[in-house]
């Protein structure tokens, strides 16, 4: 099937009952990580149809790998030929490439990858990676449209100081180190669900890693890493989007798997502002609650993270009053308001604060998706807009939301996929 369609959303109530998927912002780096290993790797809890875990399985395809799909939710990750180190790619590209490139110089002392794609969300450089690889040993340069690393001795572990706790750097410093020689510890890292997911994995692959808070990860490099079975985390963007999606359309949802305890910020700043929402063991049920005006910045985990900005700003603009939102980590990543402004949603830029004026009614336009999470926050307006909503590129939606066409549809919700 082609990449190339768009959603047609009608007003609806999201009710009913849904199961939460693999998260799209833990699996990604998994399958980056599973260069590493020598053994195959089992992973549970899957999310399949995301296109960027299709994308990322071909990539790691032209490096040797085999994919072997068990079932619905289950792959097999098998090292078919010996693992090439360049990543010749004409296809579409995705951020992670940045983590590909680590695994592939500390297992090769070489590699080779496309620049990074993926949602452009201002000055997205990837400095960062370049000095912590250089930290380790490798010389890094452009070629072309692909970047380059090299460490013919292979990498030697060193202390990586982060100048920022940033989640990428982070991760690739883990992977990096993992075959590093000798020791590697990671000052100010981002200890965040998808990293310890990530750290937690490669434990069981036989990596020997230690976590002390936000203040420093010790890696200590082996010379190998075997076969495992792993179950990637549940989703938490996921699971706030229903949160959101039932409580401004006034529905009544049953979430199972939840994951309460990644999220205890964000859905404390949603109660306040009218959302009703109770545990039940491992699944949370959605009352019919209201959306009030709300204020929020961004920042490193426990907090909100910058994926979740546009959602609170759909949840403000159902509200009657002004809702205030500061992006700390990528400021002025705001593109989206403009496409919401087609809808009816008022707001404007104040320097790095989106300033919203909630209250007023949505109507039914034809919009872009910038991104994947602005595709999300406009399918979300286009569910209590009046009349239908053309959401076009509607594929950077299904980037990170796993069988989101089906389980809408089981929720009560009138949208449809028309291919181009």
């Amino acid at each position: 099937m082609s990449d190339n369609f768009t959603y047609k959303v009608k007003p609806s109530v999201v009710q009913g009952r849904v199961r939460l998927s693999g998260a799209k912002n833990s699996v990604l780096r998994l399958l980056a990580a599973s260069i590493l290993t020598e053994g195959d790797i089992e992973l549970t809890n899957y999310p399949a149809s995301l296109l960027d875990v299709q994308v990322h399985q071909k990539m790691l395809e032209v490096l040797g790998k085999k994919i072997v799909n068990i079932d619905d939710d289950k792959v097999k990750i098998i090292q078919q030929s010996p693992c090439s180190g360049e990543l010749i790619w004409e296809g579409r590209s995705i951020r992670n490439t940045l983590l590909i490139l680590g695994a592939l110089v500390a297992k090769n002392g070489y590699g080779k990858v496309p620049l990074p794609g993926g949602c452009k969300l201002g000055e997205r450089k990837y400095d960062l990676h370049v000095m912590l690889l250089e930290n380790l040993g490798a010389t890094v340069s452009e070629d072309g449209d692909y970047l380059v690393a090299r460490a013919e001795n292979g990498l030697v572990g060193n202390d990586i100081e982060l100048p920022m706790r940033s989640t990428g750097a982070t991760e690739n410093s883990i992977i990096c180190a993992s075959l590093a020689q000798g020791k590697t510890t990671v000052w100010n890292p981002h200890i965040r669900p998808e990293i310890i997911d990530l750290i937690n994995f490669l434990k069981g692959c036989g990596a020997k890693i230690e976590v002390f808070g936000q203040e420093r990860i010790e890696i200590e490099g082996v010379s190998s890493l075997s076969a495992n079975k792993h179950s990637v985390i549940i989703d938490n963007m996921e699971a706030l989007t229903w949160v959101i999606a039932a409580t401004i359309t006034g529905g009544s949802l049953e979430i199972d798997n939840f994951p309460f305890i990644d999220l205890e910020v964000p859905l404390a700043f949603l109660k306040e502002s009218g959302v009703r929402l109770y545990r039940f063991d491992d699944s949370a049920h959605v009352g019919k609650g209201n959306a009030y005006p709300i204020e929020i910045s961004t920042g490193p985990y426990p907090g909100i993270n910058s994926d979740m900005q546009p959602l609170f700003a759909v949840f403000g603009a159902m509200s009657k009053g002004t809702s205030k939102i500061v992006d700390l980590r990528f400021p002025g990543r705001y593109g989206y308001a403009e496409e919401l402004a087609k809808m009816g949603v008022q707001s404007k830029v104040v320097g790095d604060m989106l300033e919203i004026k909630g209250g007023n009614p949505l109507t039914g336009e034809t919009v872009n998706a910038l991104d994947l999470r602005a595709g999300i926050a406009l399918l979300l307006a286009g569910l209590v807009a009046d009349g239908e909503t053309t959401i076009l590129n509607a594929w950077q939606i299904e980037r990170g939301y796993n069988g989101i066409i089906e389980k809408l549809n089981a929720c009560g919700v009138n949208i449809e996929k028309i291919y181009s």
